[in-house]
């Protein structure tokens, strides 16, 4: 048995799916700030929402219609951001599955190779999903920057001068 596990292959074959792990964490990391983001933005849009209810607000019913604009674009990036998540989660569980079972078929079923890959594999097309995903949110992302963009031109061009 011990002879078994002292196999350097096993090692070796161990290491390739934990740099997968490792660009999975580094994904679910940058994700997980992204999702902090929308929170951040989701609040301040509240605030403002709640001004301009109390009437504190010039401009409200322009701003509300952007400001219900907005509220739908974070609820698509949350959603999109939280499919990422799981799909992340999933590729790293796969590649953590796929590392010990390289240990487990060198060391006691050479036959069932093909067992790492399949998980290696599937690990790939859930990052690969969840890049979609990614990619796919930063274009909601943008439509949100734009969408400040406008607010603030139109807000610019319809404060009298003397307001300045």
């Amino acid at each position: 048995m011990i002879e078994i596990l002292s196999n350097s292959e096993i090692l070796a074959g161990m290491i390739t799916p934990a740099v997968f792990v490792t660009a999975s964490a580094s994904l679910i990391f940058s994700t997980a700030n992204r999702l902090g983001r929308i929170f951040d933005r989701v609040n301040l849009l509240k605030i403002e929402t709640e001004k301009i209810l109390e009437g504190k607000q010039q401009f409200a019913e322009i701003k509300m219609k952007y400001l219900g604009k907005q509220l739908t674009i974070q609820r698509r990036r949350a959603i999109l951001i939280q499919r990422s998540m799981a799909f992340l989660y999933t590729a790293t569980s796969l590649f953590i599955i796929s590392s010990l079972s390289i240990a487990l078929t060198i060391a006691f079923a050479r036959g069932y190779l093909w067992i790492p890959t399949l998980f290696s594999l599937l690990g790939g097309i859930f990052l690969f999903l969840a890049s979609a995903f990614l990619l796919y949110e930063s274009r909601y992302n943008l439509s949100f920057i734009m969408g400040q963009i406008e607010i603030t031109e139109y807000i610019k061009e319809n404060i009298p001068a003397r307001d300045l």
